[in-house]
């Protein structure tokens, strides 16, 4: 009789853990197993050898599950989750009728408890790594870091380096470069949190400062986060103020290299393309976000075709890593596929890979996480595989872009540390802390001048029934 899978079975500092499949960079093997050592994966290979080699080490058999490494989301706002459904039925260019009044609004308390919210739901759905493109509010960073590591989340964090204020004024090109320079170095004991710069979008920052943000980020190995080609209107802006687009008036002030993290690139030319591959910048492919609120899907297939490295984001849409890539497939499938008659959009493993060791390696953090290998973080996922839903299995990689759900993720570990079991905190109370968010969120929500241009699903509705009613007849 098999032993059920407990809490206890992967909460020590050592183990050997023996899944039934092992999702490897090469694909799934089955009669493979790991061992992980002070939070690394320190062995891998067969089972046999493992236990021969370890023989100090009770093994741990993972009947029916599948482990995986933990999905990295390449681009997320964890202090917008109070606004998250408002976005729903809206159209483009959001950030200014919602997120930066909400951002704007929010206090140390309240931008905790987001990020810790935010977080929450992340490792829920499977990630244990998200890049957070810097958020506006005026508060220390340090707060959403704190929020990320008392969840036990890996974050790249970002801090945005904007020097245009909105009166039109430029701030000083010191202060920004200090800070910047202060938010890199303030992280380097913090195994968990990565700094990271960043600009909102390029009209948010001059020429100068986008310049040396950027090779300041370069020279610490450091990721630079920006939002380019979200959008169309975003693209005609670009070509009116300096008649280039956002990609192009990048690389042109020498803003674009290895170390640029792209959020969305939609709505790529050819040169844009090309200037992609010259100069090794990186994409955060966000699916969902251009299905909710976007003009176009990122040519993601193009990218892997051409060498241009990407991960795949949320953009805190909804942080769900078997969704994401379900529909990272789709998009391409769609938008792309049907045209070509292409009806296998990247063999499945593409979106595997890039939600994970390209996600990773994307985010400049290739060398920590993203892949069960020797020597990185053990940042991975316990996947029940004994559900209908992979019954039977024959293609394990594609069944878990088309097939798997969250609700099989029986436990979530980063760094060898047990953060989630059967969807819930092991070490805090979650529940408890839920009330506490509805509460803030309720409040700062009421308060915060935000605007919503789509009326609710209730009230789409009852509009739609009203404009369906029969006109009385006059009665004479």
């Amino acid at each position: 009789m098999n032993t059920p899978l407990t809490v206890k079975h992967l909460s020590s500092e050592t183990m050997l853990l023996l899944p039934e499949l092992l999702l490897l960079p090469s694909g799934p093997v089955r009669g493979h197993g790991v061992v992980v050592t002070n939070g690394m994966f320190s062995q891998i290979g067969p089972a046999a050898t493992l236990i021969a080699d370890n023989p100090l080490l009770s093994p741990v058999h993972l009947e029916h599950h599948l482990l995986m490494p933990g999905f990295i989301d390449t681009h997320h706002h964890l202090t917008q989750s109070f606004g998250k459904s408002m976005v729903c039925g809206e159209p483009s260019e959001i950030f200014r009728r919602l997120w930066v009044p909400l951002e704007q609004h929010l206090d140390d308390e309240s931008i905790y408890i987001a990020s810790k919210l935010a977080a929450l739901e992340s490792l829920r759905g499977g990630f244990t790594t998200v890049c957070d493109a810097g958020t506006r509010a005026n508060v220390d960073v340090g707060t959403v870091a704190a929020a990320t590591q008392d969840v036990g989340l890996r974050c790249v964090l970002g801090y945005i380096c904007n020097d245009m204020a909105p009166d039109g004024s430029l701030i000083d090109h010191g202060t920004i470069m200090r800070e910047a320079q202060a938010h890199l170095s303030r992280w380097k004991a913090e195994s968990l949190v990565h700094p990271s710069l960043a600009v909102s979008i390029p009209e948010a920052a001059s020429d100068v400062v986008l310049r040396d943000t950027s090779l300041l980020a370069a020279d610490a190995n450091a990721a630079y986060q920006v939002h380019l080609n979200e959008h169309l209107a975003s693209v005609e802006r670009s070509i009116e103020r300096c008649g280039l687009r956002p990609l192009e008036y990048m690389h042109s002030i020498g803003a674009l290299g290895p170390q640029t993290l792209a959020a969305h690139a939609t709505l790529l030319t050819p040169r844009e393309l090309r200037l992609l591959e010259e100069t090794d910048a990186a994409v955060s492919y966000n699916p969902v976000a251009s299905a909710w609120k976007g003009n176009a899907v990122a040519p993601a297939l193009h990218f892997a075709e051409r060498g241009v490295r990407f991960g795949i984001g949320t953009d805190g849409t909804r942080s769900d890593g078997f969704r994401l890539v379900d529909v990272a497939e789709l998009a391409q499938r769609l938008a792309f596929g049907l045209q070509t008659g292409d009806s296998s959009c990247g063999g499945g493993w593409t979106w595997i890979h890039h939600a994970t060791q390209g996600g990773a390696e994307a985010a400049g953090i290739g060398d920590v996480t993203g892949e069960i290998a020797v020597g990185k973080s053990a940042d991975f996922l316990v996947l029940d595989w004994s559900v209908p839903e992979m019954q039977p299995s024959w293609d394990p990689t594609w069944e878990l872009v088309r097939y798997a759900n969250r609700d099989q993720i029986s436990a979530v570990v980063v760094a060898g540390q047990l953060r989630l079991w059967e969807g819930w905190p092991v070490d805090w109370d979650a529940r408890t802390f839920l009330q506490e968010a509805r509460d803030v969120a309720h409040r700062v929500m009421g308060e915060a001048p935000v605007r919503r241009l789509h009326p609710t699903a209730t009230e789409h509705q009852a509009l739609r029934q009203r404009n369906r009613m029969p006109v009385p007849s006059a009665v004479g």
